[in-house]
């Protein structure tokens, strides 16, 4: 079975068909799981999957998980073709949520969290509902909602709206997220309204102040986006007392009823280059859920198609591959940060707000190598790029060489490289200033850069060799990985993340 590359931008007849892999259940698009919810079912053999029967029975959990079924079936027919799988993903994380809630309630055996589990059904049949009749609503006014909580937008103003909005997740036991919030937004040059949060004061006068944060809002089709630009302190923490944590305001809401929206306001739908009423991957659904990653999406398209032609042939075929790579790797980016596994004891939770920073700045800084490909640099100074590595290369007056950059894995925040390279330039060519068997390397090939080739063949050589024959692993923690990379030259841009290292 084959399916042909979709670069986010390139045309499937230019790339051809690439195998298909079996992709995990976190990064398929939530919306092609099946909606029906899993709490108090069972499997064919009798055996429970979440919450036996007896217990859903006992607390009158299967009435109410029909109810919120029959529900949600109401809601998806009335629902716009390209929205509907957005429905669908934000319907997939109240599951997700349930299910977490219930296996609490079932274990701890309290009657407050059992009561909880159910008040939690009972809204979520409710908001459906009242989801139901909102599509097709004009305009910003009036009440949204989502699986985790829900905005007011009111007119104060030509233009110029307030938004309340509260956040109430709860995944049971300690896991439970709460935030309420204010702002003013006005509109930008750039389609969106935006402004800054107006947050509680602490009641201790001692107490720092607690932060405003820059957020903006806009329609998409026939959904409201949100999005919170919090920085990454703020994303895991906040010191306001009305909101414990921020990691969940940026979202897809969805008109609640048919109140208010009289206003005028643009409601087109910002399409990417692909069919967002059949996403194929959890990131697929996010880029359709956000104007400005659509239109990311689109202006990858153009640069690509803009580059392709001007580059020799090696080099276009280098560039090809690298970003079958980047592409093949989106569909890691937007479910590993939205439930980020190095964040053990909340991994459960959705972290909507981390997850569209990431998958929003790895799409600019991908446009920022198309678009600002240097293909005219002559000699190894300045950014250099690829899907997994970055470094940055100085030269000065007398020759003298410094690298720094890192290498990654994807999706493995453990399982990368740090580039620290240091040497001269000598008749021309780099000399590392390291003495050992397999020493740093930078070398010119056309336009790109190749960084420590002879460690692929070394890296190799490294399991089960404790002597590794002189060579010692230039990534730490597992030694069989290898540091070699090939990159492309790009110009300066803010766009293009700092190299010192994280997780990608």
């Amino acid at each position: 079975m084959s399916r042909p590359v979709r670069l986010a931008l390139l045309a499937a007849a230019l790339l051809g068909p690439t195998t298909a892999h079996a992709m995990d259940d976190d990064m398929r698009a939530s919306s092609r799981a099946p909606m029906a919810m899993t709490l108090c079912a069972q499997n064919s053999d009798g055996s429970k999957i979440e919450g036996t029967s007896k217990f859903c029975r006992a607390n009158g959990y299967d009435k109410l998980v029909a109810s919120v079924d029959a529900s949600f079936a109401a809601a998806a027919a009335k629902t716009a073709a390209n929205v509907r799988p957005l429905l669908k993903r934000d319907q997939a994380w109240f599951n997700e949520m349930i299910r977490e809630a219930a296996y609490t309630a079932e274990e701890a055996d309290e009657d407050e969290l059992r009561q909880n589990l159910a008040d939690a059904l009972r809204r979520r049949a409710a908001v459906l509902n009242d989801l139901a009749r909102g599509f097709g609503r004009p305009g910003l006014t009036g009440a949204w909602a989502n699986a985790l909580g829900g905005v007011t937008l009111t007119a104060t103003a030509p233009g110029t709206y307030r938004l309340d909005a509260e956040l109430n997740s709860d995944y049971g036991s300690d896991k439970h997220w709460h935030c309420k919030l204010n702002a003013l937004v006005k509109p930008g040059p750039d389609g969106w309204l935006a402004g800054v949060t107006t947050p509680a004061q602490p009641t201790d006068t001692a107490a720092k102040p607690a932060d405003s944060v820059s957020i903006k809002l806009r329609r998409q089709g026939d959904t409201l986006r949100v999005v919170l630009l919090a920085t990454e302190e703020q994303w895991f923490s906040s010191n306001d007392p009305d909101c414990d944590r921020l990691g969940q305001v940026t979202g897809t809401y969805f008109a609640s009823a048919k109140q208010d929206g009289t206003d005028k306001t643009d409601t087109s739908f910002v399409t990417p280059t692909f069919d967002c009423t059949h996403p194929e991957t959890a990131t697929d659904e996010e880029i359709c859920a956000d104007p400005d990653l659509a239109g990311n999406d689109q202006r990858l398209n153009r640069a690509w198609k803009a580059l392709l032609p001007r580059l020799d042939e090696a080099t276009r075929r280098a560039l090809t591959d690298d970003q079958r790579h980047w592409v093949s790797s989106q569909t890691l980016q937007y479910p590993e940060f939205l439930h980020p596994a190095w964040e053990k004891r909340t991994s459960a939770m959705h972290y909507t707000v981390s997850g569209r920073d990431h998958l929003n700045s790895l799409q600019r800084e991908r446009i920022a190598l198309l678009e600002g490909f240097d293909d005219k640099r002559a000699g190894l100074d300045g950014t250099w790029l690829a899907y997994n590595a970055i470094i940055r290369i100085t030269v000065d007056k007398d020759g003298a060489v410094d690298a720094q950059g890192w290498k990654w894995s994807q999706a493995d925040w453990k399982g990368g490289c740090d580039y620290d390279i240091s040497g001269n330039i000598k008749s021309g060519a780099f000399r590392s200033s390291e003495q050992r068997k397999n020493p740093d390397t930078l070398e010119r090939d056309h336009a790109m850069l190749i960084v420590n080739r002879l460690d692929d063949t070394f890296a190799g050589k490294r399991e089960g060799n404790s002597g590794n024959d002189g060579d010692e692993p230039k990534c730490k923690r597992n030694i069989t990985i290898s540091s070699t990379a090939r990159l492309f030259p790009a110009k300066p841009s803010e766009d293009i993340d700092n190299p010192s290292g994280g997780i990608r």
